[in-house]
Parts: structure tokens; C-alpha cells; sequence
């Protein structure tokens, strides 16, 4: 059994009882955490946890979206201090967590051969269920032809791609001979956009393929007089989103005042201009997640968080609130949960909302703080991004079941996951616990 974490303990508020219905579907109530777990601390705020958004950073990111880094900084060992290594298939299937190094190490190859023989370089980014050639020779560049042909453009009307488990949006632009960025502008979507199967992605813009006639010269016009700029200094967990959304102006004029690129990496202690910071400080910027829920403030840290992941999500296509629903209920079935009550918990915490961010850093359908997905993350034995709308449910389902496991009765499984294990088990039940597990038995019947 993994060990539980202290839990994060729900501050009793003095407004009324949630009130229960036991025909129609009460209410949502967004639950101000969403916290389950088992314990370990008494009642009381948590300490901050950390910001999703750095987890949303660099290869951590990539590695959570089930998009890997394709070569790591180590490189092969020598073949005279390798142990004996199984031989290597002709070709292997990338699954997840892999490094084009680790398979390498595995196999006893080299991890520059292997590069060579697939054409891909130390930072091309692989994705599980891509094939990749482990033997061989690598393909001899081949002469050019008189005229090479161009990939097809894409038709006026354009067409609609259905997302696949392992694809990731380069990938259906190089598949469809078309650029990253125009898939990202046809669709609104931006490089930390989250993808997920059965989505709908659009290829072409609707516009005339034909080239527009070169326009007749004219004098160029003077330049527009710079905006005012400030500067910021990179902190550990920063992405340039965030910085973009917290000093209130386009991440593309940050990208441009500092010539970065979408794919460009930053590092704590990292200067960056921020154009037109005077003009618009960040403080003039109205929050997306209030600081206060059910009369309780939250610290400015978490808060933080809790705004920029919201940003994020906002920023990020998600399933409809019914694509959620039979998401929610798949997951429970596949992990041994009863779906009706995985639905209760998921209607009551968010009404299916997977942008729903709460003051606490709830975060997505299920409302789940990042501590709690630290702990779901052990029991399920990988670890979760509770951006990502399967792994939220995942997540979710997880601490329910857990808390089915370990608690007394039903009731108190409920209970643990409003109010904290550890504080239901010391303190009984809130009164506002107590309409919290009336209101999940009730919406249990109506999804039953």
C-alpha cells in the first residue's frame, strides 16, 4: 500500500448546508477543494504547493502529454562495460516514458547510430506508438529531382482530421504537408494546447489556395514609435505563457522582443523584455480565479497557481461536458469503480467543467489540488497532469477508490474526499460535510 500523504483539510465555512435532492439533480456546488486524502496533519491550510504551470515546462511537460524528448544529455556506454544485452529487433515501438538513449542502453546500440538511421535529431520529439528502426543502414541521401513536388496544399473548404491516441499536432502537420503554425492558427490553438483523441482537428484555412498578386511597391512607412518595455527576470516553474498572461500582453510580442520561438527554452535567472509592461502592469489585469470561496481566503501563492493553471485551460481545447461525462464513467469502469459514483463526484465538484479552477487549486473535473494528484499519481503508479482531461479523471477516480479501501463505510469514503480522511477520522463530520455526502448519494441515483 502506498504510504498516504497529509491531507490538505477543508476550512469549516458558516454558510448554510448544501442542500441535497433526492429527484432532480441539485445545484452544482464547486467544492472549494476536492482534497482526499489520507492523513497525517491537523486541520489547517496546507503549505503552497507547487504551481502546475512548471509542470507544464520543457520535457516535464512533454512528458505528461505523452510527447518525449527523443535523445537525453547521457550517451552510450562503452561495449566493453555493458552486460549482456537482449538483441535488437529490426524496428521498435516507442511507448511511453522512452528516450531514444534508454533504448539505445537497452539494446547496447548507440544512441547517435540510432538517430542517424531514423533521421531525427537529439531534440526531435518522439511520441509513444511512433515506430522507429533499431537495425539497418541509414537511407543514402538521394539527388534531387529536376522539380521537387511540393506537398498538396490544403483545398479552400479545408478538412477535418480525427485525433488518435500517440498523435501530437507536428506530427498531423508533417502527416497533411502542412506547417505546425497553420494547423495551431486554423484551430485557435497554441504549442502548450493539450490534444486528445476523438477531437477534431482542422486542415486547411478556407481560403483560395491561389497566391495573392505581389503588391506594387511603396515607400516603406515609418516606423511606429516602440511602446515603452520592462524586464523580467526567469523563476524556476516560469513559462513564457505564464509571463505573457501575468504582465497582461501577447505571448507573440514577448516571443518578438526577445527572439524566441515557440520551441525556445528559458532558464531561472533568464532576462526577458517585456514590451509594453509600463503600459499595461500586471496588476491591472483582472484575475480568473478569485482569492476567496465560502469565506475563506487562500494565500496569494496559491492563488497564483490556481490563475495560471486556469489560464492554461483556458487557453486549451477540452472535451464537452458530455465527452467529460463518458470519460468520467470509462475510467471508473476500467479501474473498478461503480461509474454512478464517479459521475456523483464529477456533477457535484465541477458539473463535468475540466477549465473549473477553484481559489484552493482545485483543479478540472474532479477539482483536485496538486498535492492530491501527487498522491493519485503513486497509487496509480505514473505520474498524472491534472490539465490532461484523462488523467484528471484518472486522478479522481483513484482517490475514490482508495478511499472506498480504507474508510469504514461509504459515507465516510464521501466525507474524506470533501473534508480530508484524517479529519472525518479526528473530527467527524462537518455539517457542510454531512450535505456534501447527501448531495453525492443523491445525484448517485439519478446517474444509477
Amino acid at each position: 500500500m502506498t504510504t498516504p500523504r497529509s491531507p490538505k483539510q477543508h476550512p469549516r465555512p458558516s454558510l448554510p448546508m448544501i442542500a441535497a435532492t433526492t429527484a432532480a439533480l441539485p445545484a452544482v456546488v464547486l467544492s472549494s477543494l476536492a482534497i482526499a486524502q489520507p492523513a497525517a496533519a491537523e486541520s489547517r491550510p496546507r503549505a503552497v504547493p507547487a504551481t502546475l504551470a512548471a509542470a507544464m515546462q520543457a520535457q516535464e511537460a512533454a512528458l505528461k502529454s505523452g510527447v518525449i524528448p527523443a535523445a537525453s544529455v547521457s550517451t552510450s556506454i562503452p561495449a566493453s562495460l555493458r552486460p549482456a544485452q537482449p538483441s535488437a529487433p529490426a524496428e521498435y515501438t516507442i511507448a511511453r516514458g522512452d528516450t531514444i538513449s534508454g533504448i539505445a542502453g537497452r539494446f547496447g546500440l548507440d544512441t547517435n547510430a540510432i538517430l542517424k538511421l531514423n533521421n531525427l535529431q537529439p531534440n526531435t520529439i518522439i511520441y509513444p506508438g511512433q515506430k522507429i528502426k533499431l537495425t539497418g543502414s541509414a537511407p543514402a541521401p538521394s539527388a534531387p529531382a529536376a522539380k521537387p513536388e511540393a506537398p498538396a496544399p490544403a483545398t479552400s473548404g479545408g478538412s477535418v482530421y480525427t485525433v488518435k491516441s500517440g498523435d501530437t499536432l507536428g506530427a498531423i502537420a508533417a502527416r497533411h504537408g502542412v506547417k505546425l503554425s497553420e494547423v495551431l492558427s486554423w484551430n485557435g490553438l497554441n504549442m502548450n494546447s493539450i490534444i486528445y483523441p476523438g477531437q477534431k482537428i482542422k486542415i486547411g484555412g478556407g481560403q483560395s489556395s491561389a497566391p495573392a498578386p505581389a503588391p506594387a511597391a511603396t515607400p516603406a512607412p515609418a516606423p511606429a514609435p516602440a511602446p515603452s518595455s520592462g524586464s523580467y527576470t526567469v523563476k524556476s516553474g516560469d513559462t513564457l505563457s505564464a509571463i505573457a498572461a501575468k504582465h497582461g500582453v501577447k505571448l507573440s510580442d514577448i516571443l518578438s522582443a526577445n527572439k524566441l520561438t515557440m520551441s525556445s527554452v528559458i532558464y531561472p535567472g533568464n532576462k526577458l523584455v517585456i514590451p509594453g509592461a509600463s503600459i499595461q502592469p500586471a496588476a491591472s489585469v483582472t484575475p480568473l480565479v478569485p482569492s476567496s470561496f465560502l469565506g475563506f481566503t487562500y494565500p496569494d501563492a496559491v492563488v497564483s497557481s490556481a490563475n495560471q493553471n486556469k489560464a492554461l485551460l483556458n487557453a486549451s481545447p477540452v472535451p464537452t461536458r458530455e465527452q467529460m461525462k463518458s470519460i468520467v464513467a470509462d475510467t471508473a469502469r476500467r479501474m473498478g469503480v461503480d461509474p454512478s459514483l464517479a459521475l456523483a463526484f464529477a456533477y457535484q465538484e465541477s458539473g463535468f467543467n475540466q477549465r473549473a479552477v477553484s481559489p484552493a487549486n482545485a483543479i478540472g473535473t474532479m477539482q483536485v489540488i496538486p498535492t492530491s494528484g501527487e498522491w493519485a499519481s503513486d497509487l496509480v503508479g505514473r505520474k498524472l497532469n491534472l490539465l490532461d482531461p484523462y488523467d484528471n479523471a484518472t486522478a479522481g477516480v483513484a482517490i475514490i477508490r482508495q478511499l472506498i479501501r480504507t474508510s469504514k463505510d461509504l459515507d465516510h469514503a464521501i466525507a474524506g474526499y470533501y473534508q480530508g480522511q484524517y479529519s472525518v477520522s479526528k473530527n467527524g463530520m462537518f455539517d457542510d460535510t454531512k450535505a456534501y455526502v447527501a448531495a453525492i448519494k443523491a445525484h448517485q441515483k439519478n446517474f444509477s
